[in-house]
């Protein structure tokens, strides 16, 4: 089972879950842990090979990484802790498994806040995959990530997420990173169904403006899908919640008890 964390509020029967992106781990919303217990039962979990959900069990590590496999890893844990409904909250490659996850369990998800959310690969982001594929296993793939950092997050004031990121793919292994970046080969018609289907649970997109690569295709999507909404933060860029997290913190637990 992955490796988590609970923070059970006195009162409060809410559940919010944390969801981190490829590369990073459950120490990436250090900045949000002490405001959001103040409101809410809090659920942080490392996913497979990240922080302390290690690779070296092979028993449950084996299986081929897809992004149903990984969804499903999340949803044993909310079984383990016996949450039947949870609020989600997603950065990055963590808000794919989030959509994934109320697509096969929509029953289970409250609301979804997805922050700094891929549904699109642009040209750029195309180019990316395609020499991550050709160098993934010849080159370090520290090198291949520090790149990607670099080009996702590329201005001064992205620094801070940028080296949070990097600091914590240096915990990968690079047959661990490989795996990961094997899930890119079924990332586009995943992506593509998710912008058709209107899944009607209450989305919020946090996105910053300076997120060139995520930013567009989000918006085509809230013009289209009922129940989702868009705030974009000024002066941020694709890690919101590193970059600005009491902007973050105060917008996302307003919207989770609205």
């Amino acid at each position: 089972m992955l490796h988590h964390i609970t923070y059970v509020h006195s009162s409060s029967p809410v559940w919010v879950t944390f969801v981190h992106g490829a590369g990073g781990s459950s120490s990436i919303w250090y900045k949000q842990i002490r405001e959001f217990k103040k409101h809410f039962n809090i659920l942080l979990l490392d996913l497979r090979g990240h922080g302390n959900s290690k690779p070296d069990l092979k028993s449950v590590f084996d299986d081929k990484y897809t992004f149903d496999v990984i969804t499903n890893d999340i949803v044993e844990v909310i079984n383990f802790q016996n949450i039947q409904k949870s609020h989600f909250v997603g950065i990055s490659l963590g808000t794919i498994l989030i959509r994934n996850l109320a697509e096969k369990y929509p029953e289970r998800v409250a609301s979804m806040v997805l922050g700094g959310a891929i549904m699109k690969l642009n040209l750029r982001s195309q180019i990316l995959m395609k020499l991550g594929v050709i160098f993934k296993s010849v080159v370090p793939y520290l090198w291949l990530y520090k790149f990607f950092a670099f080009v996702i997050m590329p201005n001064k004031n992205h620094k801070e997420s940028r080296l949070l990121f990097v600091r914590e793919a240096k915990k990968l292994y690079q047959k661990e990173f490989i795996r990961w970046f094997r899930l890119t080969s079924e990332i586009n018609p995943l992506l593509r169904f998710f912008r058709t289907v209107d899944i009607q649970i209450p989305t919020l997109y946090i996105m910053g403006e300076e997120d060139y690569l995520f930013l567009p295709s989000v918006k085509k999507i809230v013009r289209s899908h009922q129940k989702s909404d868009l705030l974009v933060v000024e002066n941020c860029g694709h890690v919101v919640n590193v970059e600005q997290p009491h902007f973050f913190n105060e917008q996302v637990v307003r919207y989770l008890k609205g």
